[in-house]
């Protein structure tokens, strides 16, 4: 059965229970920090050696809509009634709104030490410790918005200059690159602005949310989905146009076992990135 993906803010009040519930199990279970250890073993960027999986590379929306499905699997095991919602932050812009509520997620960090305080994933409440990560802080940080040097989050234009670009990726296949919807809707942008879509997004939530360990904060989950739910949007406008490379690049070119080709495995997983292109038989969006 197909189910549905729902925008964060039309949850009812027993949907942001049964989600927060179920995520509290994932990580009472270990399950979870497992998943971000698995995200900082392959936060990978382009001047470090090996393959490049899940940033700065072609298969970063396939690689996070596999993770993303992963944990929507551990989320049913617990409650099958229970999907991963997006957050459109085009709408929903400010430190205040959805999902920074006591019901769902909680709200900014205090000043100081940028600790959590209210929602269930507060340190305090004793469910929610940081066991896997890249600092040595045991309780969720934000700094919405960045105290210092405010930025505001991505808008509705800013996706669109993304979604309108034809081509999926082009060589050099990394960061450094100015077309294609990938590295738009990643976020790599010019030296003047370089922050852009989803990057943009980790940098305004801050604290947790930057670099390898992000996955400790659960919005985490809700971005994601929200820029694979912009990957079907760009499928649908442009039907002739798919995921790039098709073929790995050759030898010498510098990219070579560097990244993923349409038909290669896309690690952790037994699956490519050809496999993950559609997604409509598994779930849909609202």
């Amino acid at each position: 059965m197909v189910y549905v993906r729902k925008n964060v803010n039309k949850l009812t009040a027993t949907e942001k229970r049964r989600f927060v519930e179920a995520l509290l199990e994932v990580k009472r279970r270990g399950e979870y920090d497992e998943f971000v250890r698995l995200h900082i073993r392959h936060f990978r960027g382009d001047g470090e050696r090996g393959l490049r999986a899940a940033h700065m590379t072609p298969s970063f929306l396939p690689w996070h809509r596999m993770f993303v499905l992963e944990l929507e699997n551990a989320l049913i095991r617990v409650d099958d009634s229970v999907t991963v919602p997006y957050w459109d932050w085009t709408r929903d812009r400010s430190a205040t709104s959805v999902p920074w509520t006591n019901d769902l997620l909680g709200g900014n960090g205090r000043r100081g030490d940028r600790q959590v305080m209210t929602g269930p994933f507060a340190y305090r409440n004793g469910r929610w410790t940081i066991r896997a990560g890249v600092t040595d802080d045991r309780f969720l940080t934000r700094d919405l918005g960045r105290s210092r040097n405010p930025i505001n989050l991505p808008t509705k234009a800013d996706l669109d200059r993304a979604l309108k670009d034809p081509v999926y990726d082009v060589a050099p296949w990394d960061s450094t690159v100015t077309k294609g919807f990938r590295n738009k809707m990643e976020g790599w942008g010019p030296d003047s602005n370089p922050w852009l879509n989803h990057n943009r997004v980790h940098r305004w939530v801050g604290g947790a949310m930057l670099g390898g360990g992000s996955v400790n904060d659960p919005v985490f989950w809700l971005v994601h989905a929200f820029v694979d739910m912009q990957w079907q949007r760009w499928q649908r406008r442009h039907r002739n146009h798919r995921y790039l490379p098709a073929r790995p690049p050759g030898r010498g070119r510098g990219q070579d076992g560097r990244i993923v080709a349409r038909h290669e495995r896309l690690p952790p997983w037994d699956v490519t990135p050809d496999e993950l292109e559609d997604v409509s038989s598994i779930y849909q969006y609202a």
